[in-house]
């Protein structure tokens, strides 16, 4: 009696490989769902970082523009008629217009501008605009009467008449030490020719505005980025000199 040993040997060829090919298809699984796993972690990483990035920027834009609203609300009582507010620019109308070629302001103006910016600076304190706000850019322009560079040069003038009436401590009704403290770290000035005259109106183009600048939203303030560090700018050094160095014309 013969016996056949030839299927058994494939029998037992096939079940050596069996396992190795179950294995094989279990890890090409297991890869595959690691792979969905990491995609679904990056994928919530990206989602959360992107929610936070518009949080941010909303949370920005609500705050300045509700500063901006309380600002407003200070320009428009009655014993600062005359104040605008476009956009972030705070112009004072004829509460603080200059004489043809000149840099000096009525004591009636200097008046309104010891009472008013204390009252900006007051409303820039609260949490909703110390967060967001970076500093002021006092304003001047001039009309087209004149050379270019004489009106630049008079627009300068103008911005720091402001200042020195700001920083006058033998006024009367002089800002208060904080008030002045925050003037000289925040207060920079500007000045323009005749890039924002206006139109058949000299008089009213001989005048300052204050310019609000906001902080940039940011991911974080590395030290190489200048314009970052910028926005913590160190305090400015105390002194009891108070003269105003612009001459008087």
């Amino acid at each position: 009696m013969f016996i056949l040993q030839t299927p058994r040997r494939k029998r037992a060829k096939e079940e050596a490989e069996k396992p190795f090919w179950i294995s094989f298809s279990d890890l090409m699984t297991a890869l595959m769902v690691l792979f969905l796993v990491a995609m679904a972690v990056a994928l919530m990483v990206v989602t959360q970082g992107l929610r936070s990035i518009e949080d941010k920027r909303k949370d920005r834009e609500e705050s300045i523009m509700a500063c901006i609203a309380d600002m407003d609300k200070v320009a428009r009582r009655p014993e600062f008629r005359g104040v605008k507010i476009s956009g972030q620019t705070i112009d004072f109308g004829p509460l603080a217009e200059f004489k043809k070629n000149g840099n000096q302001l009525s004591e009636d103006r200097m008046e309104f501008l010891r009472a008013f910016i204390p009252e900006v600076l007051d409303v820039a304190r609260t949490p909703k605009c110390s967060k967001w706000l970076r500093r002021y850019v006092v304003e001047g322009f001039a009309s087209q009467e004149g050379s270019y560079l004489h009106n630049l040069n008079l627009s300068l003038e103008r911005s720091q008449r402001v200042l020195c009436v700001l920083l006058d401590t033998s006024a009367a009704d002089a800002p208060s030490l904080s008030d002045r403290k925050t003037i000289r770290q925040q207060f920079l000035v500007g000045g323009s020719s005749f890039n924002s005259a206006i139109a058949n109106q000299p008089e009213k183009s001989r005048r300052v505005t204050l310019r609000l600048e906001f902080k940039e939203l940011r991911k974080e303030c590395l030290p190489t980025d200048a314009a970052c560090q910028a926005d913590d700018a160190p305090p400015i050094p105390w002194d009891d000199d108070f003269r105003c160095p612009v001459q008087s014309r």
